[in-house]
């Protein structure tokens, strides 16, 4: 690839879609550019950085039949990137195969995040060429550890590193493009594992090895010191010389850096970078899936149409005050959110920073 793996997973590719960017500033009704949703609510795992159970909400099934509809409906109106990451394990859904294959056949470039529990080498050889990338939640570098972070027997270590093993055989015997990564969601207090999984990494050869922030809620549930980041910087910094010309270890620094907090009040994203519960409820983020925040819910795709929802008054009331002076993310929202980064430049584009001149999308343009 030739732009720098730090700007592909530490930033916004929001600037290369300047045609969604004026329709919105016109005014328009656009559709999400990307869009992050989960197949189900449940999970096989238990991490302990993970605010799942922060996000419930009435619980209703996804079928085959309602991602069929779903899926036409986004190519359709434009939705151009799908990731199914979210509030669950989307790959123990029985509707995840396809749903995986019939996006990608409508035009849709389709993203995976998983445990990689169930994703064994059959399912690399079936369905990596219909992906742009598959990242692997892998946070911990050795087994005892692994175990406890991410709440699996240990045995499930063995497992899942074969199963990353098996990955890299299948892209690089059949030459596929899908990129292949792993996943450290780092909380202070697992600053051990920083360089036994750069170098777990360096050993299975996927294309990246991210380690990123932890999000908190609003509440902080989960207790994340953020101030504790800077004194890992050292060992962060060390974890990156472990970068060779195949391999990538990255620091997602942006975040880690923000010490939770944001710069802007109003927020811009969720028309570009919307989330969709694996209840099938649409709403701007995931902090606002609990049913607490009904507000902001806007219909759910096992209920209507997609295509019906986007074009509903309701859906534009969320949106407009989600963007106006009613509304202060910095009170209001969860820390680091997905939207993070496009809040930031939608905001300063806002505030009178003129768009770059630049040329076509990048490798994941689909996924801003």
């Amino acid at each position: 690839m030739s732009e720098s793996w730090n700007e592909l997973l530490d930033g916004t590719k929001i600037a290369y879609h300047r045609e969604r960017i004026d329709a919105w500033e016109r005014g328009e009704r656009i559709a999400p550019i990307t869009i992050d949703m989960s197949l189900t609510r449940s999970c096989n795992a238990g991490c302990r950085f993970c605010a799942a159970w922060y996000q419930e909400n009435e619980r209703k099934p996804i079928t085959e039949e309602v991602m069929e509809r779903f899926l036409v409906d986004c190519a359709e109106i434009g939705v151009k990137g799908i990731s199914l990451i979210s509030d669950g394990e989307s790959t123990i859904s029985p509707c995840f195969k396809f749903t995986v294959k019939r996006g990608k056949e409508l035009g849709i470039d389709m993203a995976v995040g998983t445990n990689g529990m169930v994703f064994t080498r059959e399912w690399s050889e079936e369905l990596l060429p219909h992906l742009t990338y598959l990242r692997i939640n892998f946070s911990g570098g050795t087994k005892e550890r692994y175990s406890e972070i991410m709440g699996l027997k240990p045995v499930w270590y063995d497992k899942v590193v074969q199963n990353i093993r098996d990955m890299v055989a299948v892209k690089r015997e059949r030459g596929l493009s899908c990129t292949l990564g792993m996943q450290f969601v780092l909380m202070p207090d697992f600053a051990d594992q920083i360089l036994p999984f750069a170098a777990l990494g360096k050993e299975l050869r996927p294309d990246y090895a991210i380690i990123k922030h932890c999000s908190d809620t609003r509440d902080g549930a989960l207790g994340v010191d953020y101030s504790k980041y800077d004194a890992l910087d050292g060992l962060l910094r060390e974890a990156e010389t472990y970068s060779d010309e195949g391999y990538k270890c990255v620091v997602k620094w942006t975040k880690i850096k923000a010490n939770g907090g944001r710069s802007y009040q109003r927020c811009y994203g969720p028309p570009f970078i919307l989330q969709i519960s694996g209840s099938g409820l649409v709403a701007p983020c995931g902090g606002m899936f609990n049913d607490r925040f009904r507000k902001f819910h806007m219909g759910n795709i096992v209920e209507q149409s997609f295509k019906e929802i986007i074009l509903s008054d309701r859906y534009q009331e969320v949106m407009r005050y989600l963007s106006s002076d009613q509304f202060n993310a910095q009170k209001t929202c969860d820390t680091l959110c997905l939207q993070h980064k496009t809040n930031e430049f939608l905001d300063a584009y806002k505030k009178g920073m003129r768009l770059p001149v630049i040329g076509a999308a990048p490798a994941h343009g689909s996924f801003i």
